[in-house]
C-alpha cells in the first residue's frame, strides 16, 4: 500500500466529524474503526432487517459502507474546508454477504487536486473466519467551500 501525507494535520478529527454527520451510517450503527492518511475502515454488525430474499445482507448496505470508507479515505488527503462527493463507482460482489460483522475498507490509489481514485473491499467475519465479499473502484471529487 502506498503511503500518503495529509495536507491537514487535523484530518482525523475532521473526517470523524464528517462521519458523525452521516445519518445513514448512524442508522446502520456503523463505526469508523480506522482513520489514517489515505485509509479508512467502517464496520457494521449483522442486522436481519437488512437481508434480501436469500437471507444475505442486501448489496445496498454492503455498497454503502465501502462507498463511505472510500469517500472518507479520499477526504483524509483533502485540505481543511473542503468536502467530498462520490462521482462514480463500480462494485463486484465476490461472495454472499453472510457474517456477524462486515468491514468496508477504503484506500486511496491516486489523489488529485479535484478527483481522487480509490479502491475498496468489504470483509465479512463469521465464527472467527474472514472472507472477502466485495471489491470497489471509485472516483471521489473534492468540493471547495
Amino acid at each position: 500500500m502506498q503511503q500518503f501525507d495529509a495536507v491537514d494535520p487535523d484530518f482525523e478529527s475532521r473526517v470523524r466529524a464528517g462521519f458523525q454527520r452521516q445519518q445513514f451510517m448512524s442508522t446502520l450503527g456503523a463505526h469508523m474503526t480506522k482513520v489514517t492518511a489515505g485509509e479508512v475502515h467502517i464496520e457494521i454488525r449483522f442486522n436481519p432487517a437488512w437481508t434480501q430474499q436469500h437471507e444475505f445482507v442486501h448489496g445496498g448496505v454492503i455498497t454503502s459502507i465501502v462507498d463511505s470508507a472510500c469517500g472518507f479515505a479520499a477526504f483524509t488527503l483533502m485540505p481543511a474546508g473542503s468536502e467530498v462527493l462520490t462521482v462514480e463507482y463500480k462494485i463486484n460482489f465476490l461472495a454472499p454477504a453472510r457474517g456477524d460483522r462486515f468491514v468496508g475498507i477504503g484506500l486511496v490509489v491516486k489523489p488529485g487536486r479535484t478527483l481522487t481514485v480509490c479502491s475498496g473491499e468489504v470483509l465479512a467475519y463469521q465464527n472467527g473466519d474472514e472472507r472477502l465479499i466485495a471489491t470497489m473502484q471509485t472516483t471521489m471529487m473534492m468540493i471547495a467551500r
